[in-house]
């Protein structure tokens, strides 16, 4: 592994799986893979699990962590080519990737979507730059399209929670008072078509995802049919793709509660957190003991500490 910027990166999964599995059971087996090397967590936008998990991570490997909150502690970055800087950037990209790579030996970046402009959006404009300009490995800490770490984690824990070969796992919509990007159903969609799950995607009318990455998934508007047996539920809301970034609905009889689980197989409820209690999902299912979104955000951890171990390997 050279990168991990998308889901697409991962060349197999199940040896990843079963390395985040082996670094579960010893996160400390290996303290000096990462000795001397230095992993650069640069964030355009908030974060908690993403953010510690990922230091954590490194840290578990022997690795130094240094985090730079670059809205508020690095000069105004330019991004666009041949650009005349008389604006508020002070920095070009050109020279901020190349000077970041000499003091880091893996960039890791945050950079969340515009939204409003979706083809800047799909180019990955931030992360992409990265790509471009730095000399060392770049991780994406969840991008404008792909949040390719949670979806490890993720996968990570269906494994650890199935009770059958081939569980079925539920995608759903839920509603939320803001505009929410698709990175993380995105990732999610793209790692259960690796996976060996029956996979589902239920969402309202307006709400469907890029068909580059649903083609192929089965897709129903019918939430109660789609809940019908299933193993895993995993909520989370999404804007509107085709609309972009609009929200057309927040209609909240797609809110996750006891009678929609009681449709279930005895479906474990799974959500990335942070998560709006009594809206995304009702108290009762978020703090049952088929909740097990502690438990997934645990494994993030994990799910980066193997990412990592994977570059580190590569670099040798």
């Amino acid at each position: 592994m050279k990168k991990f910027t998308t889901v697409d990166d991962i060349q197999d999964l199940d040896d990843l799986l079963t390395l985040a599995k082996k670094i579960k059971a010893a996160p400390f087996a290996h303290p000096k893979k990462g000795k001397n090397k230095t992993l650069g967590l640069l964030f355009f936008n908030p974060s908690l699990r993403t953010r510690l998990s990922t230091q954590k991570a490194a840290l578990n490997l022997g690795m130094n962590a240094i985090v730079m909150n670059l809205n508020t502690e690095g000069w105004t970055l330019e991004f666009e080519e041949g650009i005349v800087m008389d604006g508020n950037s002070v920095e070009h990209i050109k020279e901020a990737a190349q000077v970041v790579s000499q003091y880091c030996d893996i960039i890791a970046i945050r950079s969340f979507p515009t939204l409003t402009d979706k083809q800047k959006d799909e180019e990955e404009h931030v992360i992409s730059a990265f790509l471009k300009y730095a000399a060392v490995p770049v991780i994406s800490l969840e991008g404008s399209s792909e949040h390719p770490l949670q979806a490890v984690a993720d996968a990570l824990t269906i494994a650890e929670y199935k009770t059958v070969q081939l569980p079925k796992v539920v995608l759903t919509w839920a509603p939320h008072p803001k505009a929410l990007p698709h990175a993380v159903p995105n990732s999610f969609v793209k790692m259960m078509q690796l996976a060996n799950v029956d996979f589902v995607i239920t969402h309202p009318e307006g709400y469907a995802l890029n068909t580059e990455f649903t083609n192929g998934v089965t897709i129903t508007q019918d939430q109660d049919e789609a809940f019908a047996n299933a193993d895993f539920i995993y909520a989370k809301n999404w804007s509107s793709y085709n609309d972009y970034g609009k929200i057309l609905s927040k209609d909240t009889s797609w809110t996750v509660t006891t009678e929609k689980m009681a449709l279930t197989n005895n479906a474990k409820f799974m959500h990335c957190l942070p998560v709006r209690r009594n809206m995304i999902v009702t108290d009762e299912v978020l703090d049952s003991d088929n909740s097990i979104v502690i438990a997934q955000a645990n494994n993030r951890t994990f799910a980066a500490q193997a990412v990592l171990t994977k570059l580190l390997d590569n670099g040798k």
